[in-house]
This record gives C-alpha cells, sequence and structure tokens, in this order.
C-alpha cells in the first residue's frame, strides 16, 4: 500500500517590506487517500452497479461491525442521517428537541426539517460538550428528544443523557458525525445502543466526498430508516411503492466503495492524527494563555477530527489568524454558536447571553482542521 497521500500545498505570492516573496500554504483539511482506494472505486465503475449494489452493502456491515452495532444504513450526508433519526423518533410541528449551541448547524436544523424547535443548553468549558444538568433543566412538557453532540471526536457524557431521556420518556440521538474511532467506558462510539450517526465529508476521519452512517440497534428502526432513505419504498418492497413520504438520502456504490478502502486504514489515519495532534501540544503547551484540548480520561478516548487551541481573548486569536495569513496557513474559527446564527435570531429570537460558556468558547476558538503530518 502506497503511502498516505499528502495534499500538496500550493504557492501562493506574499508580499513583505516591498520584496514578492513565495510562501508555502499550508491547507486547512484534506483527506488521506491511497491506490487502495482508487482499486476499489474503479472496480465499482467497470461493474455498472453505481448506485443501490453490493458496495452499499458491505460498507455498512463494515462500519456496523467496526462500531459494535448490529445495524448501520449509509445515507447522503451526516446531516441527512440526523433528519432521518428525527424522523424515526416522530419529531413534529412544536415539539422541542435539546441539543448543543457549540457545533455544527445540522445538530439543530435536522429537527426543523420536521417542525421541531431546537433548545439548547451550555456546554462544559473544558470537554466543549452538553452539561447533563443543563439539559436536564432545559426538559418542558413539549421535550421530544434530545440531540447530544461528540464535539471534535470526543465522546459526549452519554450515560448521563440515556438516564434523563429515560426519566422523561425522550428519544436520545447522538451526533457523532465527529468521531467515528473514539471511545466511550472502553467500547467504541455506536456500541451502546443508542442511536447515532457518523459523518464523512472530506475533513473527517474517514472520507466518501459526501455521506453518513446511521447506527442502531432496533431492526425496526433499521428498516424504517432505509425505507426513509430510499423515497419511502417498502423494506423490503418493490420499486415503483412507496408507503410512506421518503427522500432520496442514499450513499452511491462509488462513495461507499470509497469509504470501504478508508475504513480498512482507520487506524493508521487515527495513528496519523494522534502523532499530529501530540505534536501540536508538546509545541503549544507551554504557550501561555493557550488553552489546548482536554486529555482523554478513562471513560473518554478522543478521535481527533480537529485540533481547537482557545484564547484568551477574542483579540488575542485574531492577532494569531492574521499571523496564519501572512504565513500562508489554513486555519477556521471554530464555532459559532447555532443559536446566535442570523437565521435562528431572525426565527426563534435568540440572543447573546441564552449559553455563556459556548459564546465564550466561539469568540475565543481557532482550529487548525488538517492534523498535518510532516
Amino acid at each position: 500500500m502506497e503511502p498516505v497521500a499528502r495534499v500538496r500545498a500550493c504557492r501562493q505570492p506574499r508580499r513583505q517590506a516591498g520584496v514578492r516573496q513565495e510562501v508555502e500554504s499550508v491547507p486547512l483539511s484534506g483527506p488521506y487517500l491511497g491506490e487502495r482506494e482508487e482499486e476499489l472505486v474503479l472496480e465499482v465503475l467497470r461493474s455498472g452497479r453505481l448506485s443501490l449494489g453490493p458496495a452499499v452493502d458491505r460498507f455498512e456491515e463494515l462500519v456496523a461491525e467496526r462500531v459494535g452495532a448490529p445495524y448501520a444504513a449509509a445515507v447522503s450526508s451526516g446531516t441527512t442521517g440526523l433528519h432521518l433519526l428525527c424522523v424515526a423518533a416522530g419529531i413534529g410541528p412544536g415539539d422541542e428537541v435539546i441539543t448543543s449551541p457549540y457545533s455544527f448547524a445540522a445538530s439543530a436544523n435536522c429537527c426543523l426539517y420536521e417542525g421541531g424547535i431546537p433548545v439548547f443548553a451550555d456546554i462544559d468549558p473544558r470537554t466543549l460538550n452538553l452539561v447533563p444538568a443543563a439539559v436536564e433543566a432545559a426538559v418542558t412538557e413539549r421535550t421530544k428528544a434530545i440531540v447530544a453532540v461528540d464535539i471534535y471526536g470526543y465522546p459526549c457524557e452519554l450515560d448521563e443523557l440515556r438516564a434523563i431521556a429515560d426519566r422523561h420518556g425522550l428519544a436520545l440521538i447522538d451526533d457523532a458525525c465527529e468521531a467515528l474511532g473514539a471511545e466511550y467506558r472502553g467500547a467504541p462510539v455506536g456500541s451502546s445502543g443508542t442511536s447515532c450517526v457518523f459523518a464523512f465529508y472530506p475533513n473527517k476521519q474517514i472520507t466518501t466526498g459526501e455521506g453518513g452512517m446511521v447506527i442502531t440497534h432496533s431492526e425496526e428502526e433499521w428498516h424504517l430508516i432505509r425505507s426513509l432513505r430510499n423515497q419511502g419504498r417498502p423494506e423490503p418492497g418493490g420499486w415503483l411503492e412507496h408507503v410512506r413520504l421518503g427522500f432520496n438520502y442514499r450513499l452511491s456504490d462509488i462513495a461507499s466503495a470509497l469509504g470501504i478502502g478508508q475504513l480498512e486504514r482507520l487506524d493508521e489515519i487515527l495513528a496519523l492524527r494522534g502523532q499530529a495532534a501530540k505534536r501540536y501540544a508538546d509545541m503549544l503547551g507551554g504557550v501561555a494563555g493557550v488553552e489546548l484540548p482536554c486529555p482523554d480520561d478513562e471513560a473518554h478516548t478522543r478521535s481527533w477530527f480537529v485540533y481547537v487551541v482557545l484564547f484568551p481573548d477574542s483579540a488575542a486569536r485574531e492577532r494569531v489568524i492574521a499571523a496564519f495569513e501572512r504565513e500562508g496557513i489554513g486555519y477556521n474559527r471554530y464555532l459559532p454558536s447555532i443559536h446566535l446564527q442570523p437565521y435562528m435570531r431572525e426565527r426563534f429570537g435568540f440572543s447573546e447571553g441564552l449559553c455563556p460558556v459556548a459564546e465564550d468558547v466561539s469568540s475565543r476558538s481557532r482550529s487548525r482542521v488538517r492534523l498535518v503530518v510532516r
């Protein structure tokens, strides 16, 4: 197998003291790809089975086996997977869904597609995940579900959140889109019995270009998800029969073949990301005012997705960003608070002060999405 492919850095001009110079740009993100992925994709292309073929089934089987779950359903993205789990949970107009304000927008948007109302509970300043006590305080008679988030690949407090969901009769969905390969209490995320979703965008641990995987421990829910992703066709059933309102949320065999090749190398990829994260920690650990990602402990083993650091204030962050831009180093401000996004403000009237910890973290964070291996 060839070494992990590197994203070739582009050359970008920079002016300094009136002299035109060339600097090598460090890209923000990029996939780890090799000959095996190319080989598997070509097999599908040559077979003529580009959709609804055996590669999808095989990819599902391998992911389920990897995470220790009985059922997996491939979908077109992590977002669509979260949406389908909201449908399966029976979320409808006016139902409240408690989730994290510090995540990608899909963690909240998934309930909006069914007329649900996102309710935001604040996060822990160390783990950046939902605080279970804040979640329970947000429960009302209209609450239907909790969408937990394993932010940046660090597992959430799933046992406590499941206990809250059980006490109040709520559905629990684990947004594990950033957490393939993570472990909670010594077991893979996805193995605990809670339905979850992994995502395979190019900046994730493995990629299918676009894509996701719904993990469930219920055969009934698995058949429902497979029907919903396939235009509401019965599972199993006829091609021109539609028994419910469904969607075209399928993953292609081409994408699945890519995913199979990537999954075969997951341990290699995770090791490389872990090595890069350690180098970042070694280099940044002594820098005053820089707060590094929280370390693993006996209950939480992170799967490195991004390396996010916090600065004392937004001014310090912007100074570092300016230096990155001068040197052609990719970065991003991870993550804006969801409830302060323009759409959320306009539709629900959310404003500053609702989730003070999340808002503070959003103002002070900066990430290197690509854990660059040199």
